[in-house]
C-alpha cells in the first residue's frame, strides 16, 4: 500500500456524539501511522482536513444525540471528505425505519429494515461489487468486509459499491464530499484498511 500523505492543519477528527465504535476506530488509523482528534466541538470538525463520522447502536437515540450537542446542523454542511462509518452512513441519508428517525438528508435514500426472510442481524463477512469511487482504489471487486445491522440503504443513485443479503443493497455510498460505508473497514482486515487510507488520501475541499 502506498504511504499515507501528511494531513492537514486542521487533522483527522472522529466525531465523539456517545454512539461510536471509536476505539476500534482510532487502533485502525493507528496502525497507518494517524492519531485522530476525538471531539464533538464544532470548530475543531470544521477546521479538520478529513471527518469520520461513527455509530455503533439504535438511530432514534443516536439522531437525540447529535441534535442535543447541535452536531445534526454541522455535519450536513461540512465541505472537507466525511466518511460515515454503519450507523454513521445510515444517519447520513433521509430516514431510517429504525425508530422512525429522520436523518441528516445527505444520501437521497431511506434507510429500512431487513425482511424476516433473512436472519437479521447481517452479522460477519460479506462481499462488496461494482466498485465505482476512488475510495475503493487497489480493493479487490467481491472483496469481503465485516458488517453488523439490521438496517439497509437500498440502491440509488449515490451507491459506489454494493452487497447481497436477500436482496442488493448498498454496502457504500456517496455524494460529493460525503462518503458513508454499511461495513466497518476497522474491522475488515488488509481491505478496510486500504479503505481508510484511501480516504485520508482523498483531496480535501477546505
Amino acid at each position: 500500500m502506498e504511504n499515507t500523505p501528511p494531513l492537514g492543519v486542521g487533522g483527522l477528527v472522529i466525531i465523539n456524539y456517545g454512539a461510536g465504535n471509536i476505539q476500534s476506530i482510532k487502533f485502525a488509523l493507528k496502525r497507518l501511522g494517524v492519531e485522530a482528534i476525538l471531539t464533538d466541538n464544532e470548530t475543531e470538525i470544521r477546521n479538520a482536513d478529513k471527518v469520520i463520522f461513527p455509530g455503533v447502536g439504535e438511530a432514534s437515540s443516536a439522531m437525540q444525540k447529535l441534535k442535543a450537542s447541535g452536531l445534526d446542523k454541522v455535519i450536513p454542511t461540512l465541505k472537507q471528505p466525511v466518511l460515515g462509518i454503519c450507523l454513521g452512513m445510515q444517519l447520513l441519508c433521509n430516514s431510517s425505519e429504525e425508530g422512525n428517525t429522520k436523518g441528516l438528508g445527505v444520501f437521497d435514500v431511506d434507510v429500512i429494515r431487513y425482511s424476516n426472510e433473512v436472519k437479521v442481524p447481517q452479522i460477519g463477512w460479506n462481499q462488496i461489487q461494482n466498485l465505482k469511487s476512488g475510495l475503493f482504489k487497489n480493493v479487490s471487486e467481491n472483496e469481503f468486509m465485516y458488517l453488523v445491522h439490521s438496517y439497509y440503504a437500498p440502491l440509488c443513485e449515490g451507491t459506489i459499491a454494493s452487497s447481497e443479503y436477500g436482496i442488493q443493497y448498498s454496502s457504500a455510498l456517496q455524494k460529493g464530499n460525503f462518503y458513508g460505508v454499511q461495513f466497518h473497514p476497522e474491522k475488515s482486515s488488509t481491505a478496510g484498511e486500504q479503505i481508510l487510507k484511501n480516504f485520508l488520501n482523498l483531496k480535501s475541499k477546505i
